[in-house]
C-alpha cells in the first residue's frame, strides 16, 4: 500500500544542517513489526507514524522508533512529527496550539512560522548518579573523572545522563569510546557568545557509539536540571551538531508557570509516497 511520506529537518539554523527525521502519514493498518522495519531501512536516528489520537484533547497520536527500538518520547521527533501533521492538512482543535498523543502521555506543541517548541515533559528519573558510574561515563567520554563538573539523571525516555563540564571547549574536545549508557554532555560557551552553552549526545547501537546530530529530549531535560540548578536563566540558546559537521540551535524558553519549552526550526526537504 502506498502511504504519504515526508523527510523534515529539526534544529537546524539552515535546511540540511539539523537533525533529520523520517515521517510515515498514512499508517493505519500498519503493525508493529512493519513499522519497526522500515525504520531500520531509513537508517535514521528516528522514524516516525502519525496515527489517530485514542484520547480526545489530542490532535494525533505519534509512534517514535530508532533503527532497533521504539521509543516512548523523543524531542525532534516530536517537533518534526508535528510539522509533518500540520503541513499534511492537519487543523489543531486549539489554533495554534497542537496536542501530541505519544508513549509518555500528551505533549503539547507551540506554533510560530517555522518554528515550533515542545512542553519538556516530566522526568522519569532524576536525581544524584553514583561515582562508578560517573566514572564509567568519564572513561566512555574519554575524559578524566575530575573534568566533571556534575551529574546527574535526567531521563524523560531515552535513559539520559547528564554530564557536566567546564566549558564548551571541552566538550567539543571529547573523543569518545565505547559505551553502554546514554549520555548528555553540556558545557557553557563564553561570555558574549550567542550560545549559553555547548550539547553532545552519545549512545550505543547494536555495540557502536553513536552521536546524535540534535537532540530535543536531551536539550529539555538538560534545561529541567541546568536552570533547576540556577546554572543557566532562559530564555537561552544551546548550540549542538558542531563537532560532527551540524549547526543545530535549539531554543530554551520559560513560560509564566516555570514550564520550559524547547523549540527551532523545522523544514519539510523530502516529500512522496512509500510502499509499505
Amino acid at each position: 500500500m502506498k502511504r504519504r511520506f515526508t523527510q523534515v529537518d529539526v534544529f537546524g539554523e539552515s535546511p540540511y544542517r539539523g537533525n533529520p527525521l523520517a515521517v510515515v502519514v498514512d499508517t493505519e493498518g500498519l503493525t508493529t513489526p512493519e513499522m519497526q522495519a522500515f525504520a531500520k531501512w531509513t537508517n535514521l536516528s528516528e522514524t516516525t507514524f502519525l496515527l489517530p489520537p485514542t484520547q480526545a484533547s489530542a490532535d494525533y497520536r505519534v509512534r517514535i522508533f530508532t533503527p532497533t527500538e521504539e521509543l516512548p518520547f523523543a524531542g525532534h521527533p516530536t517537533l518534526g512529527s508535528a510539522h509533518a501533521w500540520l503541513t499534511n492538512g492537519g487543523v489543531p482543535k486549539s489554533g495554534d496550539v497542537v496536542v501530541q498523543e505519544c508513549g509518555v502521555g500528551l505533549v503539547t506543541v507551540r506554533r510560530a512560522g517555522h518554528s515550533l517548541s515542545f512542553a519538556a515533559p516530566p522526568l522519569l528519573r532524576s536525581g544524584a548518579v553514583n561515582d562508578d558510574t560517573i566514572r564509567e561515563a568519564a572513561e566512555s567520554l574519554g575524559i578524566d573523572r575530575d573534568s566533571i563538573v556534575d551529574a546527574a539523571w535526567i531521563d524523560n525516555g531515552p535513559g539520559w545522563l547528564g554530564i557536566l563540564l567546564a566549558s564548551a571547549e571541552e566538550v567539543l574536545a571529547i573523543q569518545p569510546n565505547a559505551m553502554r549508557l546514554t549520555l548528555g554532555v553540556a558545557g557553557a560557551h563564553s561570555p558574549g557568545s550567542r550560545f549559553a552553552y555547548e550539547v553532545r549526545a552519545f549512545y550505543s547501537a547494536n555495540g557502536i557509539t553513536v552521536e546524535d546530530p540534535v537532540t530535543g529530549s536531551l536539550n529539555a531535560s538538560l534545561a529541567q536540571w541546568l536552570i533547576g540548578t540556577s546554572r543557566f536563566s532562559a530564555p537561552y540558546l544551546a548550540s549542538q551538531g558542531t563537532a560532527i559537521g551540524y549547526a543545530g540551535v535549539v531554543q530554551v524558553e520559560v513560560d509564566d508557570s516555570n514550564g520550559i519549552w524547547i523549540g527551532g526550526n523545522v523544514v519539510t526537504c523530502v516529500t512522496g509516497e512509500v510502499q509499505i
